[in-house]
């Protein structure tokens, strides 16, 4: 196991997870061990044209999924650092040639 250091997101000693590389995709599993109640694990699988993250529900017996566009990912991803509010995300120059 290698060692990551993730700069303000460790709220425990040693969280766990694992990335694999398939043919068409790659896949991210995230191990909860933090404290009770623990939760099941969760799979993030990174398509080209999507995203799906999936987890376990024993109450239902089932794996709930959610697929998400790289465009939902993106706003995802920004709102998770961002205060209360609306927002509108706006192209980088990069993105618009």
């Amino acid at each position: 196991m290698q060692a990551v250091f993730l700069r303000g997101c460790l709220r425990y000693a040693d969280p766990m997870f694992t990335i694999e590389h398939e043919f068409d995709a790659t896949v991210i599993t995230l191990v909860d061990e933090g404290e009770s109640p623990l939760q099941e694990d969760i799979t993030v699988i990174a398509f080209a044209e999507c995203v799906t993250v999936e987890q376990y529900d024993p109450r239902s017996d089932q794996v709930m999924k959610i697929t998400l566009s790289p465009t939902q990912l993106r706003e995802l991803r920004a709102a998770l650092n961002l205060p209360e509010g609306m927002y509108r995300l706006r192209p980088s120059q990069s993105e618009t040639g």
